[in-house]
């Protein structure tokens, strides 16, 4: 299995190669052997890089979070000679995230228009975080090519509706432990329709562990867990989504050699 998408850098002890070495090690010891770690700030993206470069199974994103409000804010061409580095195969997480905004919207279109262009320019895929913003974020999709980067939507929780517009852009749909909630029977329902060839599984960690662990801090051990439950969702075997979402995983982030 791969990890789609965490902050290993987030976690207790993350700060420690050694800390982060003993979650790697019990990921491995479920069946999870691959991890993206995903930048949210240009202030922490050199541990994330470090991490990276330290473990050869430890790849890297280059980006800055919607609710980011401090610290350095990314510019083109900073992004792109960032994303030089081969251990960076991804631009992000970015997009729009008005659930805790106050105020005007703009700086996070701007931000994200941002990330597009340098993903397009770098051929590199995005990572979208969206959160109450779907009609902005399909808009801003369209409107500047990001079909031309292609991507994921990343811990997805939104309609069917919005799954099928950036389906019909290329891109890939990511789920998290989220769906294992009791209360997520409607997202459940959007696993069932999207395409097995366009499916990532993810555990976003520290953040949202699944059931039968939340409420405690996640890790990537647990993404065991949302393939379990999308092989339900899928009525296929666990040995099925595995083997598919790895092809995904590699497909999209162009590391199929």
């Amino acid at each position: 299995m791969i990890d789609s998408h965490c902050h290993l850098n987030c976690l207790k002890n993350g700060e420690h190669l050694s800390g982060v070495k003993t979650y790697l090690d019990e990921a491995a010891e479920h069946g999870v052997e691959g991890f993206l770690c995903v930048s949210i700030d240009l202030e922490t993206y050199p541990s994330v890089l470090a991490l990276a470069h330290h473990f050869p199974n430890v790849y890297a994103s280059v980006g800055v979070h919607p609710n980011h409000d401090e610290g350095r804010e990314p510019s083109e061409k900073e992004l792109i000679e960032f994303a030089e580095d081969k251990r960076v195969i991804a631009i992000g997480e970015t997009g729009l995230d008005y659930f805790h905004l106050k105020g005007d919207p703009s700086f996070q279109q701007q931000r994200f228009i941002t990330h597009i262009n340098a993903a397009r320019h770098c051929d590199k895929p995005l990572i979208i975080h969206t959160r109450d913003a779907r009609e902005d974020t399909i808009d801003l999709m369209q409107k500047f090519d990001a079909a031309d980067a292609g991507g994921v939507m990343h811990c997805f929780t939104e309609t069917w509706d919005m799954a099928q517009q950036a389906l019909d852009m290329d891109f890939y749909i990511s789920f998290s432990g989220i769906i294992t909630f009791k209360s997520a029977e409607d997202l459940r329902e959007v696993v069932k329709q999207v395409p097995m060839d366009r499916i990532l599984i993810e555990t976003d960690s520290p953040y949202l562990a699944p059931v039968p662990h939340r409420g405690k801090q996640n890790q990537p051990a647990y993404v065991r867990y949302v393939a379990e439950c999308v092989a339900e969702l899928k009525q296929v075997s666990v040995e099925n989504i595995i083997q598919q979402t790895t092809e995904n995983f590699n497909r999209l982030f162009k590391l199929d050699a």
